[in-house]
């Protein structure tokens, strides 16, 4: 037997980039018109961020965020996706861990606030929008091309976009399974070959900077600097 370090992304790869694009197309069409209303979630998503005081903006979006893992959790990974691979099955346990975890925090305890924020609010749209766009001009068609709440990638690149918009500490509880998700499509996708495979990989690594930068803001402005002239520590 060989060692495990010996192995590739091509020894794990169990089947062709024209097989998995096939997958889509079949899911897509066994759920429409879902894509419609997924679609329709994330631009009620894109329009709720708002004043802190409004509580219940951030319950609704952890509600549909919830919703939208659930969804793929099961209506993709362990009905679809599983008859591809074995994995899949514990793909969908992930995606379902990931919607409990948003209403456990979100809905039920209501400890996510969202407010407008450049980078995270880009990010979104860029899953919700741009992404099916890509893949079109990369050779997917229509029928193939994954949309945000019912397919995985998207749905993994714009919750990771919506909790950097998130205030207070970065969630990382959160973020770990869509980062986790972003990683293995990535590499699931390299090891086909696939032009697309750089989308899930460049945005799992631009979260991760935006929230080191950001964790390092934080601490900075709560580190004292002293005052020369007086001789005293006083915040930034």
């Amino acid at each position: 037997m060989s060692e495990w370090w010996t192995y590739t992304l091509a020894d794990i790869k169990s089947f062709s980039l024209q097989t998995y694009y096939r997958l889509f197309e079949l899911y897509n069409a066994a759920i429409w018109p879902a894509q419609i209303v997924g679609i329709g979630a994330g631009l009620a998503i894109w329009a709720l961020p708002g004043p802190r005081r409004h509580t219940w903006r951030g319950r609704a979006i952890a509600a549909i965020l919830a919703g939208c893992w659930l969804w793929v959790a099961i209506a993709f990974h362990a009905h679809r996706y599983a008859t591809l691979t074995w994995s899949a099955r514990y793909y969908a346990w992930g995606f379902g861990l990931e919607a409990a975890l948003l209403l456990w925090t979100g809905v039920l305890r209501g400890r996510l606030v969202f407010e407008r924020r450049p980078a995270g609010l880009a990010i979104f749209l860029f899953a919700l929008v741009v992404q099916p766009l890509i893949g079109l001009l990369l050779g997917r068609t229509w029928r193939q091309v994954e949309i945000f709440g019912v397919a995985p990638d998207p749905t993994a690149i714009a919750t990771l976009g919506l909790l950097l918009l998130a205030t207070g500490r970065v969630r990382w509880e959160l973020m770990v399974v869509p980062l986790f998700w972003c990683a293995l499509s990535g590499a699931t996708l390299l090891s086909m070959k696939a032009p697309d495979a750089w989308i899930p990989l460049v945005a799992a690594l631009l979260v991760v900077s935006l929230v080191a930068w950001r964790t390092l803001a934080r601490r900075r402005d709560r580190t004292p600097r002293r005052d020369n002239t007086r001789g005293l520590s006083v915040p930034h």
